[in-house]
């Protein structure tokens, strides 16, 4: 019975050490999480000084896809910042118009994250998978085409766009520029055959309406010559007559004088 009191004595001073070791554990435990939350606050701290945002490509815009849709989509996964989409060439608007369909549509876009951090989490978590969550979305068969840009900042798609813009008005004025010597060829062209025209109804004659003089063969070149030989003995005769008629009057008058 003695060694039991005395075991049983044992027992109740080990219990109580455990409560002790139970509460310093606590203790240790409550200053180690203090301690995290203060290095926490002050990795927050430092991150947000040295906080740099991130643009992601995206390669794919399905229709009737709108900026406010990028930005309720992935808004949930960071803060969004600026949103860029792509719009049709014109040229491609207006097919779709002459066909019925007003729609604008968008082919590709960038979006800037504040951190670039979550951009590139983002970037390779959504990409090829769908883009609605649920499957009565209209885009929920839609893949998400994404790819972080590296060193790359909204500054550099200003830029980008703005010398697109520029190749563009540069085409544009080139092709204006060909149209119109185009139209002015053919307007030369219309008023030089309207010139032809004129010339071959005041001529009569369609050789001169060809712009060239067919040569004389050397049968007619022969008789030409004959023909201008005989009129000139003909004139010759003639000359003869009429001086011989003139002295023969002469003669007459001359004699009827004397008479």
């Amino acid at each position: 019975m003695a060694d039991q009191g005395v075991e049983k004595c044992q027992e109740t001073p080990r219990a109580e050490d455990l409560v002790m070791d139970i509460e310093e554990e606590e203790a240790a435990t409550d200053q180690k999480e203090e301690g995290s939350e203060v290095q926490l606050d002050l990795s927050t701290e430092d991150g947000a000084k040295k906080v740099v945002p991130g643009i992601i490509y995206l390669g794919h815009i399905p229709p009737r896809f709108r900026p406010r849709h990028v930005r309720n989509l992935l808004s949930v996964h960071g803060e969004v910042g600026r949103i860029f989409l792509q719009p049709e060439e014109r040229f491609i608007r207006k097919k779709k118009k002459k066909a019925g369909s007003n729609a604008k549509n968008f082919t590709e876009g960038w979006v800037e994250f504040r951190d670039k951090r979550v951009a590139k989490v983002v970037a390779a978590s959504l990409h090829n998978t769908p883009m609605g969550v649920r499957k009565r979305s209209r885009f929920h068969y839609d893949l998400w085409n994404m790819k972080y840009l590296h060193r790359f900042k909204w500054t550099h798609l200003s830029e980008r766009l703005a010398y697109e813009r520029q190749v563009r008005q540069q085409r544009m004025r080139a092709e204006v520029s060909l149209a119109k010597r185009e139209t002015n060829f053919y307007l030369q062209n219309v008023e030089k055959s309207k010139r032809f025209s004129e010339k071959g109804n005041r001529g009569g004659q369609e050789e001169k309406s060809w712009g060239f003089v067919q040569r004389q063969t050397e049968e007619e070149i022969q008789t030409s010559k004959g023909n201008k030989r005989l009129k000139k003995q003909l004139a010759r005769a003639a000359e003869i007559q009429q001086k011989s008629q003139s002295n023969s009057s002469l003669l007459s008058k001359i004699f009827n004088i004397q008479q």
